[in-house]
C-alpha cells in the first residue's frame, strides 16, 4: 500500500478539511504554546498556495463530547489568523449550521476553523453519520495531525473513506522519519528512553532489541530496571508490578546483543520540593529515606560517549524531574549532547522538546515529532488508523 500524498490531490478551486493537531494549552483564554499551530502551517499555505479554501478541524482537550466554553478552539482561530497575517474565520459549531454556512460560503485560498471535534460525541465513537457530515463540508480530506493518528475518530478514519484523501506535509514527513529509525537507520542506532513509566516504553523496548546497538535508559523507569537488578533505590518511583518484566527485558537485551545502560550515579533527595537535600551519589547508594529524581554527570558523560558514535538517534522521555531544577541537568546534558551529534537524529516527547527549546538546540535536531503517544506507537511498530486510511489499496 502507497500512501496518499498531497501532491497526489487536485485541490485547485476545492475545498480542502484539514484534520490538525490544535491540542494547545490555553491560558487566561489565550494560547500558551503555538508550536502545534505554527507545525499546520506548510501545509496550510502549501493548500492556498494550489487554489484551495480551507476548513480546519481539531480537538481540543477531552471535553467527553459535550460543549465546554474552556475548550472552544477560538483563541486558537485568532492565534493562528496572527501567525498567518491573514484572517481566520470560526465556526461557532462543528457540523451546524454556522460550520455548513461558512464551509459552503468559501473562497480559494479563506480559512475556516470549525469548533472543537470532540463537542460532539460522534468524533472519539468514529461515527459514519458524523463523518458523513464532516465530510460534508468540504470536497477533498488532508489528514495533518500526526498525533492523533493512533486514534480511530470519525476526523482521523471514518472521513477518509468518504472522499478523496492524502496526507498533509507534518504527517508525511513524521511517517518518513520515523520509518527510517525504525526501518532503515544507520548504524549504530542508539535509542534514549526516559519518562516516569516502564509500561509507557515496552512495546518501543521490544520493538528495538535487536535493531539497537544500545538502548539507554533513564527518568522514573530506570528505577524499575535498577530494582529488577537487586539495587536498593530508597523511596524512588517504581512501577512493583513491573520489576519482573524489566528483568525479563534486560534478558531479552543481552541474548540479542544489545546494551540496555541504566544510570550508574543519581541525584537523589528527600522530596522533589526539598533540593536543599538533594546530592550525587553512586546508584548502589541511595539512602533509604531518599529518592531518584534525576541521573548523575557520570551517567550524562556515558550516555554522551554513546550518543557522539551513533549513526541514529531516537530520543523519548526525560531523564529525570525536568520542570524542577537542579534535577534538570541530566535531561539537559543528554539534550545537549543529541544536538551536537553527527547522528540522524528524531526527538519526541514533551519534556525532551522543552529542553530543546530551553537550550536553543531544537533547530540542531534533524526531526521533532510532534506526536507523543502516537510516535510511541508507530516505533512500537503498530499500525496508526490515521495513517492506514490514507494508504491507498493497489
Amino acid at each position: 500500500m502507497t500512501l496518499q500524498t498531497l501532491d497526489m490531490l487536485s485541490v485547485k478551486g476545492r475545498r480542502a478539511f484539514v484534520r490538525v493537531d490544535f491540542n494547545v494549552p490555553l491560558k487566561n483564554g489565550d494560547v500558551g504554546d503555538d508550536s502545534r499551530i505554527r507545525a499546520a502551517i506548510p501545509t496550510i499555505q502549501w493548500l492556498i498556495d494550489h487554489g484551495a479554501s480551507i476548513v480546519l478541524a481539531s480537538h481540543l482537550g477531552r471535553p467527553k463530547g459535550k460543549v465546554n466554553p474552556e475548550l472552544s478552539l477560538q483563541p486558537v482561530a485568532v492565534r493562528l489568523g496572527e501567525l498567518m497575517q491573514r484572517p481566520v474565520r470560526f465556526a461557532s459549531d462543528v457540523v451546524g449550521e454556522s460550520a455548513s454556512g461558512m464551509a459552503a460560503a468559501l473562497k480559494p485560498g479563506e480559512i475556516l476553523l470549525i469548533e472543537n471535534l470532540r463537542f460532539d460525541p460522534g468524533e472519539e465513537a468514529n461515527d459514519p453519520g458524523f463523518a458523513e457530515k464532516l465530510a460534508g463540508l468540504a470536497d477533498v480530506f488532508v489528514n495533518d495531525a500526526f498525533g492523533a493518528a493512533h486514534r480511530a475518530h470519525a476526523s482521523t478514519a471514518a472521513i477518509a473513506t468518504r472522499m478523496p484523501s492524502a496526507a498533509g506535509l507534518l504527517m508525511a514527513a513524521e511517517i518518513k522519519a520515523l520509518n527510517t529509525v525504525l526501518n532503515e537507520p544507520e548504524s549504530p542506532l542508539i535509542v534514549i528512553l526516559g519518562g516516569a513509566k516502564v509500561s509507557d516504553k515496552i512495546g518501543v523496548i521490544k520493538s528495538f532489541i535487536g535493531k539497537a546497538e544500545a538502548i539507554l535508559i533513564g527518568g522514573g523507569m530506570a528505577n524499575t530496571f535498577l530494582a529488577a537488578k537487586g539495587i536498593e533505590i530508597g523511596n524512588s518511583l517504581v512501577e512493583a508490578d513491573r520489576i519482573d518484566l524489566a528483568s525479563s527485558l534486560l534478558q531479552q537485551a543481552s541474548e540479542a546483543g544489545v546494551t540496555l545502560l541504566l544510570p550508574v550515579d543519581v541525584n537523589a533527595a528527600e522530596a522533589i520540593d526539598r533540593p536543599d537535600t538533594s546530592r550525587i551519589v553512586e546508584v548502589s547508594g541511595v539512602d533509604p529515606e531518599k529518592m531518584i529524581l534525576d541521573i548523575g554527570p557520570e551517567t550524562v558523560r556515558t550516555f554522551d560517549e554513546w550518543i557522539a558514535r551513533a549513526g541514529t538517534i531516537v530520543w523519548n522521555g526525560p531523564m529525570g524531574v525536568f520542570e524542577t531544577p537542579p534535577f534538570d541537568a541530566g535531561t539537559r546534558g543528554v539534550a545537549a549532547a543529541v544536538a551536537v551529534a553527527n547522528g540522524y537524529s528524531v526527538v519526541g516527547g514533551g519534556d525532551s522538546i522543552a529542553a530543546l527549546q530551553k537550550l536553543g538546540l531544537a533547530s540542531e535536531i534533524d526531526h521533532i515529532s510532534t506526536g507523543g503517544g502516537a510516535s510511541l506507537e508507530f516505533l512500537e511498530g503498530k499500525e496508526l488508523p490515521g495513517i492506514a486510511a490514507l494508504e491507498a489499496q493497489e
